[in-house]
């Protein structure tokens, strides 16, 4: 668990570190951050924020390059084949580095053997939320109308195998609950489909 706190969006850069990435000169190009998912979500706000300031303090461009695709593995893998200089890096999350290697039964690459974690950058929090439509004013509320409806509420996450999906299901298997999940395409988009009370 506490691997997963830990990992909740940290910078990361592919192992090992050449000789390059650490002399004086360091950096004299443009540096990457891959995120491994779509514009416009938390990873992807976090690294351009963190871009600007490295910018600043180097005096290099920082470039965000998303590249989403498998719950952060095709970014993830990109950035573990890149050349190990220090110049490619990844915004991993709970994810591409820790969640996954359960989920798909091959990994492109190993989440501890390939990187280095440079620093913690966030921590993105999970929130429950409900459509006004919903007769539920609280978590017990809520809870006990999916005990009672079995079946009838959907919530929509980020994609299955994500820590908003499992997060979840925990919950409602703690409260003996059922509901249906409907996976977005895009990191930014589960709060307007729930406003929308489109999940279906």
């Amino acid at each position: 668990m506490k691997l997963l706190r830990y990992l909740a969006s940290t910078l990361l850069v592919c192992l090992p570190l050449v000789a390059a990435a650490q002399a004086s000169d360091f950096p004299n190009k443009a540096i990457r951050i891959v995120v491994p998912f779509p514009p416009g979500g938390a990873t992807d706000a976090a690294a351009r924020l963190v871009a600007v300031k490295m910018g600043e303090h180097w005096g290099q461009p920082v470039l965000v390059d998303n590249r989403a695709g498998a719950g952060g593995n095709v970014g993830s893998d990109l950035v573990a084949k890149a050349p190990a200089d220090g110049y490619t890096l990844v915004m991993g999350v709970t994810g591409s580095h820790a969640i996954n290697t359960s989920l798909y039964s091959k990994m492109p690459y190993d989440p501890v053997a390939d990187f280095v974690a440079i620093s913690q950058v966030a921590v993105v929090p999970n929130v429950l939320v409900v459509h006004p439509s919903v007769p539920a004013k609280n978590l017990a509320e809520l809870m006990a109308l999916a005990r009672k409806e079995p079946g009838k509420l959907n919530y929509a996450s980020l994609g299955n195998g994500t820590a908003a999906h499992l997060g979840m299901e925990m919950l409602k298997s703690e409260a003996g609950a059922t509901s249906r999940t409907c996976p977005t395409r895009a990191a930014r988009r589960p709060c307007p489909t729930c406003s929308r009370a489109r999940c279906r």
